[in-house]
């Protein structure tokens, strides 16, 4: 009998983690950190309810760090299986993890610089080291391509299948395979995180495989995005910024909104609704992002798809990277009229908090969030309209105007997630409905019933089910 427990991404949005037990063998899908509320982030510290060194191997759907941002931690404390994901997804990863470390080790340092710990001293949760290992322990394999990931005797199966969330991003089809070896037996699949529809960039997501087990993601299950305006709301941010002399800042994950936000821009510049500003995007991981996503084009919505190695088609007339630290304090520092875009799109650290630090309490100044914002983070906070927000230990007061559109958001909202659902063949016999907080994922699993009449539940944290 084959057991699976929920690490994460139970009745929250982050910390995905999936340990799926059978005939001795443990697979753990997804590897992420948690975010946002003080008592989730509390959890990255805490142990798994498995040693790390018995977990046989691990199953990345995507390269957001909601998803595999924990792996660092895991490798360090003792897991040495592989690591098994798309090539997309593994490009992604060779970036994504040693920024997070950089992150992780200078927020000690800063934390025990200008003493607001309780910790003394204050410890990353992992360094660059635990990243690169973690990095040599990641196994390619492409879409659609059935493996057997823990060896013949292990009775189980995988297949990536795209999920059109972000490149490389994939439900995960898991299949616990019969005594005979036949692919027959009971499958499982986790959806990880769903995109969208009719969107630049991405293709949309495969249909639904069937499945007798599923999982399927709820940010979004208690509302739908806004119609699809042709960027005009973006044109009319830009443009009151524009007129008030003021800054456009973009907090943004630096992998998936970066590029959409840059198409935007670059089509509302050629259509001349926007005037021609420095659009300056500050972000060295997003950068090495983009040069990942064009060099991958064939993996990309056929619209949008630049030529091969044509990383400049994602820019706008007046965009510059920003790459070393001094450039960036720099453009801090300044003052002129500007769209600037950097991570991280829940402003939960990176080099945007720095802009935000400065530029916050000026009236003239536009902050816009491009995505979900989480409970507990300062995206959030300020979504919320939060007057002040702390930041680097310090209260900074809010005069900025904030805004945020969903309709960017790389996550399917509920209408789409219930089309998905409607493009499998069978229903399954039950949904486990996960990566949402309680309201949504509660708005969902209404819906589900009401128009599927599917069997749901929403897991508890830690919660063991059999399969």
């Amino acid at each position: 009998m084959a057991t699976l427990t929920f690490l994460g991404a139970a009745r929250t949005v982050t910390g995905s983690k999936y340990l799926l037990e059978h005939n001795g063998r443990r697979l753990l899908i997804d590897c992420g950190l948690f975010q946002g509320l003080k008592e989730l982030r509390q959890r990255n510290w805490s142990d798994l309810p498995v040693e790390p060194a018995s977990i046989d191997a691990l199953v990345l759907t995507h390269a957001h760090i909601d998803h595999c941002g924990y792996l660092p931690r895991l490798v360090a404390h003792g897991f040495r299986g592989r690591i098994f994901c798309t090539p997309g997804t593994m490009d992604l990863c060779r970036i994504v993890l040693p920024d997070a470390a950089k992150l992780a080790e200078e927020d000690a340092r800063h934390a025990n610089r200008e003493g607001y710990t309780r910790h003394a001293p204050a410890e990353p949760l992992f360094t660059e080291p635990d990243a690169y290992r973690a990095i040599s322990q990641l196994q390619p394999v492409g879409f659609s391509r059935p493996l057997v990931p823990l060896g013949p005797d292990s009775g189980l199966m995988i297949e990536f299948i795209n999920a059109g969330h972000l490149l490389g991003s994939a439900y995960v089809l898991l299949t616990v395979l019969q005594r005979n070896g036949r692919n027959d037996g009971q499958r499982v699949l986790f959806g990880g995180d769903l995109g969208r529809y009719d969107r630049p960039i991405l293709p949309d997501p495969s249909p639904r495989p069937p499945s007798d087990v599923l999982l399927i993601e709820s940010t979004y299950g208690d509302r739908s995005h806004p119609p699809e305006d042709q960027g005009e709301r973006l044109a009319t941010i830009v443009r009151d910024t524009h007129a008030r002399g003021g800054r456009l800042i973009i907090p943004s994950f630096a992998i998936g909104r970066v590029e959409e936000v840059l198409y935007w821009l670059k089509r509302l510049e050629r259509a001349k609704q926007i005037p021609m500003l420095p659009v300056y995007l500050d972000s060295p991981m997003a950068i090495s992002a983009l040069q990942f996503y064009t060099s991958r084009s064939a993996e990309l919505d056929a619209d949008s798809r630049p030529e091969r190695g044509q990383l400049r088609a994602f820019f706008g007339e007046r965009l510059t990277t920003v790459a070393s630290g001094q450039q960036s304090a720099e453009l801090v520092a300044s003052n002129h009229p500007a769209i600037i875009i950097s991570s991280s799109g829940m402003a939960t650290g990176g080099r945007v908090l720095h802009h935000l630090k400065a530029k916050l309490p000026d009236s003239r100044t536009t902050v816009l969030f491009v995505g979900y914002q989480a409970a507990g983070t300062r995206g959030r906070s300020l979504v919320d309209g939060s007057s002040s927000v702390k930041i680097h230990g310090v209260s900074v007061p809010v005069a900025a105007r904030v805004e945020l559109i969903d309709s960017m958001s790389a996550h399917a909202d509920a209408d789409e997630m219930l089309r998905w659902l409607r493009t499998g063949s069978s229903s399954p016999g039950v949904t486990y409905l996960v990566h949402g907080e309680q309201g949504p994922m509660d708005a969902l699993r209404g819906r589900i019933q009401r128009e599927l009449g599917w069997e749901t539940h929403a897991p508890e944290y830690r919660e063991l089910v059999e399969l």
